[in-house]
This record gives structure tokens, C-alpha cells and sequence, in this order.
């Protein structure tokens, strides 16, 4: 069964053919940094990160390029409220930024583009608007004549005589700009400098990049004329990307990308995310446990600077792992809207622990059932028949729901045979077909992003008990028990015990043990 994925240009599904064979460049709009992260970046990213990972598993060559916009009134009203600069807060919330997303653990981007950075293929791509009649200078600005490209609004569906442009509070008052442009759906692609703002000089005078022509530059800049996929949050629709079509094609004269990927909504409780409703939930605070799911007579304080809000004392904030974060994203379909609720991240978590516990199988029972964990390679030994389960699903548009089936299938299997394992000491299925069911697990979920390193997931690593340090605690143990010292025999047990650590004594006097 071949990939196939929605089109948001063309509303349909259809199979994936990339504009080269075998390579695939992809283009994500990134964050503007004025701020923290929040949970519905966190599913933008994933969601991106995903299918990349996945194109790279299917043998494509991905070059994955995701902006930064780094100009913008966000960012010099926070430089101002702050008493800083514009750079000052660009630089702090990109670093911000890949602390967030490296804890998730989304592979970075080819390349990073800063608007600040492209400045002259925005203002080159600004003349030749100009030059071919789809710009006009006024008054210091230069604005996009909307009427003059036919095909505006085909991504969006919407028709020009219904739409409003502008982008959260972007633009400039309705009574400035209503003097300049000369029709109220044309938008910016150059502001004139504003008294104590950076500003570049330029044939019309000095200023600064409207938003929409920073994507349009950038994506041309870093991977050509046209794009294979292009894809962000379903709010930047309109007018953002809707605009970069108008800006790109009419330039070019070709396509921009030849398909368009939207990830649906993240509402919390039913309602939308907004700091008014106090229901905004940064990626920080959420990893951290400075959140609380009693919003509504419970709302967290802003806490600026500090990664958002906090709500201390709280019996329900908690601490969520980055990977139940990932999967709570992952186990929706990416076009569905997903609702972030106490009992859906309970749900993740539970998810997460099963998962979990079937990654962690080679490293906890490998060595009893003879298998040489490190010189095992992990890329053959698949079960083909989930492989291929899995496969279909993902070309199904990126199905997740479904893929993460066969992982839950493959985990709850093997998390059955380690406890027969813990309390048996032994199985009846045999070592070479646990460790190829190990196998597809960790190759599968790691197509997903999901895993799970024993040294840092396990209790050993917070307290430093290797195995063999455990081992050496059971001995002594054994000989304390041996010398009738049945208290110090108690007080190791519990010392493990305390430190995830269970011991089980067997019939035939061995003992052994796992991690809690």
C-alpha cells in the first residue's frame, strides 16, 4: 500500500509522489520567540517530527527546514515590557525553545532559518512583487495587491470578499492602514521604521519584514522555487499561509509546495487555550508538574519569566514525562482535534508505562535469556507481519492510532513474559522470539519517537545501583541470612525495596529481581 496523505490544497487524499525520487524537502513554520512553548506547539512539533521520522524510514532523504521568526511586534513588546531588546528576547526563547523540544525528543531541524537573517531575499522578493505588478509602495510600506493573484484563497477556501486581513494584532490600526492600502485585503510586506524599533534600510525607506514574506523567502531561500510538503498548526491557514502562496506563486510563477499538511486544534477541557479563560499550559510547566487540571476554580498565576504559570500546592499538579506528552499527541490522528484533560494524560501516562515496560524487556531479562543486548542489531530480527500492520496504518495519513496498536500489541506481550519471567525465573517461549518481538518494538516506536533509555528511565540511575551493585546487595543479603542476622537480611531488602528495587526468593534459595 502506497503513502498516502491529505492534501489541504486539494481536500482530498491522494498517494505521496515526491517532486524528486527518493528526496523529500519539507518546510515547517516555526515559532515566533517572544515566549515558552505551550502544549499546542508541543503537538505542531511532534506531529512533524513524526512524519518526518516516519519519510526517513520509508528510505526517503528528508531536508527538513524550520523558521524562526525572530522580528516581530510580539518580540519588541516583550523586549519593551521586559526592558530588553528585541535580539535579547529572540535569542533567550530560541534557546528555550530547543531545551523544550529536546526533551521531547524532536530531532533538529536541517537548518533554522531567522527572518533577521534573510532580510535580503525578503526585500529581493519584495522588488520583484513590485516589479511585476503585484506590490505597491505607500507610504514607507509596501503591501501585496491582493486582487491582482486570481487564485487567492484556494487553500483556505474562503472568498475575498469575506476575508479580513491581518495576524494576531500584526498589522498595523485600522485607521493607518486604511490610508495606505488601497483595498482593505491587501497586507504587509514591508513596515516603515518606527521611532526606537530595529529597522533595515531599503529602496522605500528603512524598516522591517511584514510576517507572511519571512516564510515565503526563507522556504525559497533554503530549498528551492517548490517545495515537496509544507506544513504547520490548521490556524495558520489564513491568512498566513494563504499568503505565502499568493507572495511565492506570483513571483515564481510555480507552485509552492506541492502538498499542504495542517495539524488539527489542542483545546484544554473543552475550551480553547487562552491565557484570559487561565487554561494556558506551557510545555515547561507541564514537564515540570506547575500545572493543574482544576483550571476553572483553580487558575494559575503568570509567573513571567519563569516558563509561564505556577500553581503551587495543587493535590493535582504533577511532573509528566516528556514521552507521555508524545504519545498523548501520538494516540490521535493528526488532523483531529485533541483535548488536553487530566483523565487524557492519566490515559498517555498508563500508555506510556505499558510502552515502557516493553522497551525496558531486552535490558531487564536480555542477559537471563542469553542474549547479548549490545551486539544485538537492532535493525533486523522485525516480526515482517506487525511491521507491515504498522506500515499500513502510517501510509493510511500517518494513522498513529493504528500504528500505536501494534506497539500496545507487541508491549503488552512482552510485559506478560517478563513478570513470568520476575516470578517464574524462567519462560516457555523461546529467547529467539522474545528478543525479535523486543526488537520490532524498538525499532517501531522509535519511527514514533518514543523511547526509553534504561540508564536514565530506571531507579538505578537516579541512586547509581548498577546491576551488579544489586547483585553484590542480594549476596550480602544471602550471608546475613546464612549467619541468622535476620535484621540485616530485612534492612537490605528494604534499602533495594526503597530504591525500586523487588526482590523475590525462589523455592530453590536463589533470589532475583526487577525494578519496580
Amino acid at each position: 500500500m502506497p503513502l498516502t496523505l491529505y492534501n489541504s490544497l486539494t481536500r482530498r487524499e491522494s498517494p505521496f509522489e515526491p517532486l524528486e525520487p527518493g528526496k523529500v524537502r519539507m518546510y515547517c513554520c516555526g515559532v515566533t520567540v517572544y515566549d515558552y512553548c505551550h502544549v499546542g506547539h508541543a503537538r505542531a512539533y511532534i506531529v512533524w517530527d513524526m512524519v518526518r521520522r516516519y519519510l526517513m524510514w520509508r528510505g526517503y532523504d528528508v531536508r527538513y527546514v524550520q523558521n524562526f521568526t525572530d522580528i516581530d511586534d510580539k518580540i519588541l513588546n516583550r523586549a519593551r515590557e521586559t526592558n530588553s531588546t528585541m535580539e535579547a528576547v529572540a535569542e533567550r526563547f530560541i534557546d528555550e525553545y530547543f531545551v523544550d523540544m529536546d526533551k521531547l525528543n524532536i530531532l533538529r531541524a536541517d537548518e533554522y532559518p531567522r527572518a533577521t537573517h534573510t532580510i535580503d531575499g525578503i526585500k529581493r522578493l519584495i522588488h520583484e512583487l513590485e516589479n511585476k505588478g503585484y506590490a505597491y509602495a505607500s507610504g514607507g510600506d509596501v503591501y501585496y495587491n491582493v486582487r491582482q493573484f486570481p487564485d487567492y484563497g484556494k487553500l483556505s477556501g474562503r472568498k475575498l470578499e469575506e476575508m479580513q486581513a491581518g495576524a494576531s494584532g500584526r498589522l498595523e490600526t485600522a485607521e493607518i492602514e486604511s490610508q495606505k492600502k488601497q483595498d482593505s485585503s491587501d497586507f504587509a510586506l514591508w513596515k516603515s521604521a518606527k521611532p526606537g524599533e530595529p529597522a533595515w534600510d531599503s529602496s522605500w525607506g528603512k524598516g522591517r519584514p511584514g510576517w507572511h514574506i519571512e516564510c515565503s523567502a526563507m522556504v525559497r531561500d533554503c530549498l528551492g522555487e517548490t517545495i515537496d510538503i509544507h506544513c504547520g498548526g490548521s490556524d495558520l491557514t489564513f491568512p498566513h499561509h494563504e499568503n505565502e502562496i499568493a507572495q511565492s506563486e506570483a513571483a515564481t510563477g510555480k507552485s509552492l509546495a506541492k502538498y499542504w499538511m495542517h495539524n488539527a486544534f489542542v483545546t484544554v477541557n473543552g475550551k480553547k487555550m487562552s491565557k484570559s479563560l487561565h487554561n494556558f499550559i506551557t510545555i515547561r510547566d507541564l514537564l515540570d508538574g506547575n500545572w493543574s487540571g482544576d483550571w476553572e476554580f483553580n487558575p494559575p498565576q503568570p509567573l513571567l519569566g519563569k516558563g509561564g504559570s505556577k500553581n503551587e500546592g495543587s493535590e493535582k499538579s504533577k511532573a509528566v514525562e516528556p514521552m507521555v506528552v508524545r504519545l498523548f499527541v501520538l494516540m490521535a490522528q493528526y488532523r483531529s482535534q485533541i483535548d488536553f484533560t487530566e483523565d487524557a494524560i492519566a490515559s498517555a501516562r498508563n500508555g506510556w508505562h505499558t510502552l515502557k515496560e516493553g522497551l525496558l524487556f531486552g535490558s531487564q531479562h536480555g542477559s537471563k535469556l542469553g542474549w547479548d543486548v549490545e551486539k544485538i542489531d537492532k535493525l533486523t530480527g522485525e516480526d515482517n507481519t506487525l511491521v507491515q500492520q504498522f506500515q499500513a496504518a502510517m501510509n493510511n495519513d500517518f494513522n498513529t492510532p493504528g500504528a500505536l496498536t501494534v506497539l500496545f500489541e507487541l508491549a503488552k506481550e512482552l510485559g506478560k513474559e517478563g513478570n513470568v519471567l520476575v516470578h517464574q525465573g524462567k519462560t516457555q517461549t523461546s529467547p529467539e522470539l522474545l528478543q525479535q518481538k523486543w526488537l520490532t518494538l524498538v525499532n517501531l516506536a522509535g519511527v514514533l519517537g518514543l523511547e526509553v533509555q534504561p540508564e536514565s528511565d530506571s531507579n538505578d540511575a537516579v541512586d547509581g545501583l548498577s546491576a551488579a551493585e544489586i547483585e553484590a546487595m542480594i549476596q550480602k543479603r544471602k550471608d546475613a541470612r546464612k549467619a541468622r542476622d535476620f535484621a540485616e537480611g530485612d534492612r537490605i531488602r528494604n534499602e533495594l525495596k526503597d530504591r525500586g528495587i523487588t526482590l523475590i526468593d525462589q523455592k530453590d534459595g536463589t533470589t532475583i529481581w526487577h525494578r519496580s
